[in-house]
C-alpha cells in the first residue's frame, strides 16, 4: 500500500486494482449509489424525451392546422377567381354573339 504525499494517509495501489472488474474493487454501497444515480439520469432523460415528443406532436398538429387553413383560403380565392372568369367568359360570349349578329345584319342588309 502507498501513502498520499500530502495527507500521508494510506492509499490503494492503482496497480492492485488494474484489470479487475469494478464490482471486485468498489464497495457495494458505492456501486448501488452509482446504479441509482444512473437510473435517475435515465428516468430524467426519458422524461425529457417524452416532453420533447409531446412538444413535437403539438407543433406538428399546429403546423397541420395552419397548412389546412392556408389551403382553405387559397381554395376559396381560386374558386372566387374561377367564378369571376366564368362570368367574364359568359359576358364575352354574349357580346361576341351580339356583335356577330350586328355584323351579319349590316352585311345582309336585314333590319
Amino acid at each position: 500500500m502507498t501513502r498520499d504525499e500530502k495527507s500521508g494517509k494510506p492509499t490503494k495501489d492503482p496497480s492492485s486494482t488494474e484489470g479487475k472488474p469494478k464490482i471486485m474493487t468498489v464497495p457495494l454501497p458505492q456501486l448501488f449509489d452509482e446504479i441509482e444515480g444512473s437510473i435517475g439520469l435515465a428516468n430524467e432523460a426519458a422524461r425529457d424525451a417524452r416532453k420533447a415528443a409531446e412538444e413535437a406532436r403539438q407543433a406538428g398538429e399546429k403546423a397541420a392546422h395552419e397548412a389546412a387553413r392556408v389551403a382553405a383560403e387559397a381554395i376559396s380565392r381560386v374558386e372566387r377567381t374561377a367564378k369571376e372568369a366564368l362570368e367574364l367568359a359568359r359576358l364575352l360570349k354574349l357580346t361576341l354573339t351580339e356583335a356577330a349578329a350586328g355584323v351579319e345584319k349590316k352585311l345582309t342588309g336585314k333590319p
